[in-house]
């Protein structure tokens, strides 16, 4: 099989696309034959080591979708042939014509949910549901989404609607267009130096990208207002003062680690898959890459020029 191979940390360029051995599935594993896998800006720092060690050579990504065509020892012969997505955890091997699940991290597909949306739903849906968790959106909150083109903020402007709250997108160039087609009810341009200007008296942010969008976005807040932080793609955590937030007797609440994790993450899958299956959700995919073409994938998340979920497709 051709496969996507990193020999050691730093730039996109070290993901290699290469023949390898095929993945032979050990006992309580089955083998899948990939047709969409998942893309998301957790891998750019795994690739740049940021998370720690790995073993070397390695084969990125955790999220694929595809069909079981090999069943390890100890594993229902009902899996063979099904449609599924899984999400592996940390073990990576995602970015390959073949990967290798545990049977306990399938989800079956129905034959009406395309690979890509399913790619789609499986990490960043199951981060969604966790951060609307924290969120409580209700019908009286206007709510400030950072990052609405993204993968994660394009469910949540849509969870946003639903609930009945007022929304307002951010966004950049001509990605406005895509956070106004989803429903939001303004979309602003945050590289503008003065995008915060008449945006006031926001009763929830939702915080993915820190820094200082993550700070104006927490000033826009009205008393009483909340904000949810679920990541920095700035780079920089949102600087919050506990001055800032007695001022106007605000909240900030995490969303990650324990906070997201606390009701389990295969609950928060299947209610992600659930959302999928209802129409609740409708994520937006971005056009994919060839798996050969994974280091673009990667150059193009991490300088902001996709939309919605970045997928590869074998």
């Amino acid at each position: 099989m051709f496969a996507i191979r990193q020999y050691e940390f730093g730039p996109a360029s070290n993901l290699l696309f290469e023949e390898v051995p095929d993945p032979s599935p050990a006992p309580g594993q089955v083998r899948v034959t990939v047709a969409a896998a998942g893309v998301h800006l957790v891998d750019t720092t795994i690739r740049k080591g940021a998370f720690g060690p790995v073993g070397f050579p390695m084969t990125p990504g955790r999220e694929v979708a595809g069909v079981v065509t090999a069943l390890g020892g100890d594993v229902s012969p009902d899996w063979l042939g099904r449609r599924v997505v899984a999400h592996l955890g940390m073990a990576n091997g995602g970015y390959a014509e073949l990967a290798v699940a545990d049977v306990t991290s399938l989800h079956a597909l129905a034959d009406d949910v395309s690979f890509e949306a399913a790619v789609a739903m499986i990490g960043t849906g199951r981060t969604v549901v966790g951060v609307l968790d924290a969120a409580k959106l209700t019908s009286d909150d206007v709510v400030l989404v950072t990052s609405a083109a993204g993968g994660m903020g394009t469910l949540f402007v849509q969870e946003a609607r639903r609930v009945g709250a007022q929304v307002v997108g951010l966004a950049s160039g001509e990605k406005l267009d895509h956070v106004m087609d989803n429903g939001a009810d303004a979309a602003i341009d945050y590289t503008r130096p003065d995008w915060s200007n008449g945006i006031k008296d926001m009763t929830v942010v939702l915080d993915g990208v820190g820094g200082e969008v993550g700070e104006t976005a927490l000033k826009t807040l009205g008393v009483g207002g909340r904000q949810i932080i679920y990541g920095w793609a700035s780079g920089k955590p949102t600087p919050i003062s506990t001055e800032a937030l007695f001022a106007k007797s605000l909240t900030a609440t995490v969303a990650l680690g324990p906070g997201l994790t606390r009701r389990g993450l295969r609950v928060l899958e299947e209610e992600s898959m659930a959302g999928l299956a209802s129409g609740r959700f409708v994520p937006l995919v971005n056009p994919p890459f060839a798996l050969r073409d994974a280091a673009k994938a990667h150059e193009a998340l991490e300088s902001r020029a996709t939309v919605g979920k970045v997928v590869l497709k074998p």
